[in-house]
């Protein structure tokens, strides 16, 4: 399709003005799996319009697109990080559609031949935990229900031990039951404040460095069952100082939504990240471009590929960070991706409508709306539905 489709949008004045969409890119999915890095997608799922996804409600799931868009990421070779903070744990995905989410994307991960780790809470909890024993236990629950599935394990930050834990002692009381136990390496996770406040002081030290020490010590103890660790604190010279004291053959995945591209080219010292990002899951094209000019080593089409994309990442995870999952849903419906722009909890009604407007537009700078048609007769719908228009 060509370039020429306009639609008005709202500036900052409020006036009206048109704006004339791209020609989409013409982005090349991949035909074999990725050389130079390991990258998950964090993908959200796409709710049922007409199920009673209200605040505190039950989650219902329209299962049929929720599948669907991970058999598009994995078209363009990006693994699926499953049932994590982008699929709304903590934020509307109750711990029953939870599970139904990891075994049926498990499923359809075999039937694709796609890669698939899953998120491994405390989250099913429904009151506090007691003692650091209640937190295990309930990671274990879920670790059983991950295995279960076939997915690799993801252990997610737990609010329960976060709540719980007095030090660092005892962070490493759980987590040492835990990967004692991993049937296989698994991925930890180190989520910041910006995305989960309840997750301040994590690995028992507020200041980043004194927690970094501690969690690298864990890892150094249990090197044959950790994969690597996420790190998602949007601080990219503090991920290199986390990378460059993890083992070798451990991953730094980074979850650093604002500095992805310098993350995973890597350094002159020869280390980079690995990727479990959030944003991967509306960047998909853009994402599998960089990293298949990265295999061919093309720095300069890596560059050209993740560039327009970092404004639009930028946008979606401003704060307040933990609403960014609202971003990731507008932008699966304006790529036609899902019929409508709904989610569980209630959580579309989490950005305002300039919010979303600046996020067409970058989108539609990064080459990112395949069909400019729909992207801008949905744009104008929801402008309608607003009482812009």
């Amino acid at each position: 399709m060509s370039g020429g489709v306009s639609v008005r949008l709202p500036g900052p004045d409020g006036a009206l003005r048109e704006h004339v969409l791209s020609a989409p890119r013409d982005w090349t999915r991949p035909a074999e799996p990725f050389r130079s890095r390991v990258a998950f997608a964090a993908a959200h799922v796409v709710a049922d319009p007409l199920g009673e996804n209200v605040p505190g409600a039950p989650a219902v799931v329209d299962w049929d697109h929720t599948l669907g868009f991970r058999r598009h990421l994995w078209s363009y070779g990006l693994g699926v990080a499953e049932a994590m903070d982008t699929a709304q744990r903590g934020m509307g995905l109750d711990w029953a559609a939870t599970q139904e989410l990891i075994r049926r994307s498990s499923a359809e991960a075999r039937a694709a031949g796609g890669r698939i780790a899953a998120g491994v809470g405390t989250d099913h909890l429904t009151e506090p935990a007691r003692d650091l024993d209640e937190v295990a236990a309930a990671y274990e629950t879920q670790l059983e229900v991950v295995d279960d599935a076939g997915a690799q394990v993801i252990l997610m930050a737990s609010r329960q031990l976060a709540a719980v834990a007095g030090g660092p002692d005892d962070y490493r009381k759980v987590y040492d039951r835990l990967l004692t136990q991993a049937p296989s390496p698994v991925i930890l996770h180190w989520l910041g404040p910006m995305f989960d406040p309840a997750l301040a002081g994590y690995w028992g030290a507020d200041d980043v460095e004194v927690a970094t020490e501690h969690v690298v010590g864990l890892i150094r103890d249990h090197t044959a069952t950790v994969d690597g660790i996420k790190v998602s604190l949007l601080d990219a010279d503090l991920e290199r100082r986390v990378r460059a004291q993890l083992p070798d053959g451990v991953r730094l995945y980074t979850g650093d939504d604002f500095n992805y591209p310098e993350l995973i080219r890597g350094d002159d010292d020869g280390r980079s990240s690995d990727a479990l990002l959030g944003i991967f899951a509306a960047i998909a094209p853009a994402a599998s471009g960089a990293l298949q000019a990265l295999d061919r080593g093309d720095l300069a089409a890596y560059e050209a590929a993740f560039a327009p994309t970092v404004p639009l990442a930028r946008q979606v995870f401003g704060a307040p960070t933990y609403y960014y999952k609202a971003g990731i849903a507008f932008l699966a419906w304006l790529s036609g991706l899902q019929p409508g722009f709904t989610m569980v909890g209630g959580l579309q009604s989490a950005r305002s409508l300039p919010h979303l407007v600046t996020t067409f537009e970058l989108a539609d700078a990064a080459g990112l709306l395949p069909d400019p048609e729909l992207a801008a007769a949905r744009m104008t719908a929801l402008l309608t539905t607003y009482g812009v228009m």
